[in-house]
């Protein structure tokens, strides 16, 4: 597990910088352009803040179930809420690069390096919460390698990236940037399905 503050200031120094042209760990394939896809990831990578509401359905091995998901992101800061799936109640997840936090309601408040150990630790889930930093935007996170197949409009289709295959099956644009609003995850016994009913993307840093 990586440590936050190891992660975030790398990504932030990613965002604002603009992200353009592609990572030297991305393998692109697929009908896409990947001069398009060069053009798009720069644009939403000026993307450091924003605002997400929709629905989040989890399969488990031991558990399966749907809730909603609000998700709010300044730059470094995050605000992931879950209500109702599997049964839990609501569920928050709340980081900053010296401190992680897991809040389960009737359980109480927990405190990790990573927020994939927090999750993992208490919920059970091994999810790649810093990777769907990245991926919510349709794009792969830049610290492992990728393999990316584009869409005809230069957008990623789907993304194989840490052991996770992540398909892009719509995206939605808001305020002039492409964004994906359904996207399946499967990968680590979990299957994610996550639709975006409200994107309010922000670019904090310029």
């Amino acid at each position: 597990m990586k440590l936050m503050r190891n992660l975030l200031a790398p990504t932030l120094a990613l965002l604002l910088a603009g992200c353009a042209g592609l990572g030297p760990q991305e393998s692109v394939e697929g009908p896409g352009n990947a001069e398009d896809w060069k053009t798009h990831k720069a644009h939403i990578s000026e993307i450091d803040g924003w605002q997400i509401s929709g629905k989040i359905g989890i399969q488990a091995p031991q558990d399966s179930g749907s809730g909603t998901l609000f998700w709010l992101q300044r730059q470094d800061y995050f605000d992931i809420r879950l209500s109702g799936p599997l049964g839990r109640g609501a569920t928050r997840l709340t980081g900053r690069p010296d401190a992680v936090a897991l809040e389960v309601a009737g359980q109480g408040r927990f405190e990790a390096d990573s927020p994939e150990a927090l999750v993992e630790s208490q919920l059970g889930w091994q999810l790649p919460v810093s990777n769907l930093l990245w991926w919510v935007r349709g794009l792969p996170a830049p610290d492992s390698r990728s393999r990316i197949a584009l869409n005809a409009n230069g957008q990623l289709a789907s993304l194989k990236q840490d052991g996770w295959d992540v398909q892009y099956l719509s995206y939605t644009e808001e305020d002039g940037y492409p964004l994906p609003n359904r996207i399946k995850l499967a990968g680590r016994d979990l299957k994610i399905t996550l639709v975006v009913k409200d994107w309010q993307p922000r670019q904090l840093g310029h």
